[in-house]
């Protein structure tokens, strides 16, 4: 690990609190969903600077975090306080891995452009089976009963876990400012099921978008530039926001970027007026 949790503390964890909160305030779109969100900064932990992520998720404790680039590319396993990469596997050179999703005990991997997604034991990261797809895989989650799928466009596919056929399609949609029109959210990345909504990294911005995933409307969005390591500001094309996973049991978000050297905690907190 690059980086000491005292260097951590010292350059991010404080100014954090300078802040003390992010709060979200979104129009109720649809039954359960809440009106205001706040996401209360709790820690900053080490992250591997090396790692380039693309997929990250919380089971059980642990994080576990897809990273990719050819030749590069692994899942892992890693202790969230430390960041220490407790198991890996290195992902074959031809593949560049990405989104990452845990169902049925399963761990579903995909790739870019090579068409495959990777099944893994999540004890042993053994390798268990493999799925073809058409198009890019981006982003993936699980809502308890489908796999979510981004391919870099504004459409989300919900697949069948057990045969990664599709099931059904969204298009995510929001309205501008002005014209009250509904133009799609492009460059839908890295994703996680939070609460009922899909929560998505946009691509090559600070911004991550939540999704109601029956009729793909944005509720709202989320402004994480705040977040950004002060080395990565400028770095709108590579060392970008990229990672979420969420700890239902303690109602917490992780958030992480490619080369971050450090993972938010986030206490998530709901108040539907």
């Amino acid at each position: 690990m690059s980086v000491s949790v005292r260097k951590i503390r010292r350059e991010f964890f404080l100014p954090l609190f300078l802040s003390v909160f992010v709060v979200i305030c979104i129009a109720q779109l649809s039954a359960g969903m809440p009106e205001d969100i706040v996401l209360t900064p709790v820690a900053a932990y080490p992250h591997d600077e090396k790692a380039f992520t693309q997929g990250l998720f919380f089971d059980g404790g642990f994080l576990y975090e897809s990273t990719g680039q050819y030749a590069q590319s692994t899942l892992r396993k890693v202790d969230p306080k430390t960041g220490q990469v407790l198991l890996h596997i290195n992902i074959p050179n031809r593949y560049f891995a990405e989104g990452l999703a845990l169902a049925s005990g399963k761990i579903f991997q995909l790739t870019w452009r090579e068409n495959m997604c990777f099944v893994f034991d999540k004890a042993t990261l053994q390798k268990k089976d493999d799925f073809r797809y058409s198009g890019e895989g981006w982003g993936l989650t699980f809502d308890g009963e489908h796999l979510i799928m981004s391919d870099g466009s504004a459409v989300l596919k919900f697949l069948d876990p057990k045969t990664f056929k599709r099931k059904r399609k969204i298009d995510v949609l929001d309205k501008t400012v002005n014209t009250k029109k509904e133009i799609p959210v492009l460059n839908l990345n890295e994703l996680e099921y939070i609460h009922g909504e899909i929560w998505a990294n946009v691509w090559q911005t600070t911004k991550i978008v939540r999704i109601d995933p029956h009729r793909g409307k944005v509720i709202g969005w989320i402004e994480m530039a705040a977040f950004v390591p002060e080395q990565h500001k400028a770095d709108t094309q590579n060392c970008v926001l990229n990672g979420i996973a969420f700890d239902a049991a303690t109602d917490t978000v992780y958030i992480t970027g490619k080369n971050w050297n450090i993972m938010h905690v986030l206490k998530l907190t709901t108040d539907k007026r």
